[in-house]
């Protein structure tokens, strides 16, 4: 008799294990790190959802969408989460987004009306240096000082192709020379964010790409205010980081259940100190202590996502051209 009722209480314990429903959320590494996000937002979103939400890193935003392609409509993933508005309308060419309901009150610095992708933060690409230098104020100084950088792939980084999109859109037809001018800065190039801030923090540069904000990490959880963003005289390219559901997905309730989620309080109050980036609706409990201190550009750039793929190639071949010198 005890070991029918173990056997049925087995039976029953599996059969609850496997009707809770997966979510699947493809993401980027740091998003799912120990430090970041994921782990609140994971937590937060369960309590809630009667579900199992499972964070997958893969490397940067656009390695992101380089795994969706090759994945195409087999792709585990109910929702995509850290993609830009650099890549929106590539990944809206893939066929594999469906529209969502998803409806906020954001505080973007642009007006957002896509139906596809909802916004859950963003921010200012910048270089991030110690403070015990005086940085170059613009790119074609930095190209001629013997100032020493670490910067992301954009074939896989969205940092990557924010900053080339950031040089494209400030210089245009002269993009190709001020890269050639800041090739001999380049220490390396990285796949994505992490490991270029790491091998900043290392020592191995004296600059690295990142972001306005980034400096606030180390006031905040550091108390360490030895970091600064170098303000440039072109202004400062923004990125603003989205997430979107898969129309295949076969959690489709869930998956719009999370992408509102994302643009909640109870979300948007964990990204600033822990993504290190705006968010995309204030908290109600607003900005943390710190981020006051930080720069804040007074010329903002971004190209339209739906203008972004004609300048893209062109402006990688001239990266590609000029870094291979």
């Amino acid at each position: 008799m005890k070991y029918l009722t173990l056997a049925a209480g087995l039976l029953g314990a599996s059969a609850a294990i496997a009707e809770t429903p997966v979510l699947t959320v493809y993401t980027y590494d740091s998003f799912v790190s120990d430090w970041g996000p994921g782990p609140q937002i994971e937590k937060a979103f369960e309590e809630n959802c009667a579900c199992d939400l499972r964070f997958v890193g893969m490397g940067d935003g656009a390695a992101l969408l380089a795994r969706l392609k090759l994945e195409g409509a087999r792709s585990d993933a109910d929702v995509v989460l850290g993609l830009d508005t650099g890549l929106i309308a590539a990944a809206k060419d893939t066929g594999l987004f469906t529209e969502t309901a998803v409806s906020a009150d954001y505080a973007l610095p642009i007006t957002w009306d896509d139906a596809v992708f909802a916004p859950y933060d963003w921010g200012y690409f910048a270089f991030v240096h110690n403070t015990d230098m005086t940085p170059p104020t613009n790119f074609k100084a930095l190209g001629a000082s013997d100032v020493k950088i670490v910067i992301q792939d954009p074939r896989s980084s969205t940092p990557g192709l924010g900053l080339m999109m950031w040089v494209k859109d400030a210089y245009g037809d002269e993009a190709e020379a001020i890269w050639q001018g800041l090739a001999d800065n380049v220490v390396t190039v990285t796949k994505g964010w992490s490991e270029a801030y790491g091998l900043f923090l290392e020592g191995e540069a004296d600059m690295v790409l990142s972001y306005t904000t980034s400096p606030a990490y180390h006031i905040i959880a550091e108390d360490d205010e030895s970091k600064a963003a170098a303000v440039f005289d072109e202004g400062h390219y923004m990125q603003v980081e989205v997430a979107g559901r898969l129309a295949n997905s076969d959690q489709p309730e869930l998956a719009e259940a999370f992408l509102n989620f994302m643009v909640s309080d109870a979300a948007q109050s964990i990204l600033p100190t822990t993504n290190w980036m705006y968010p995309a609706v204030m908290p109600s409990g607003g900005l943390p202590k710190g981020f006051e201190a930080l720069v804040k550009p007074e010329n903002a750039r971004l190209i339209p996502a739906d203008e972004v793929p004609a300048i893209r190639d062109a402006a990688l071949q001239e990266w590609l051209t000029a870094l291979s010198q």
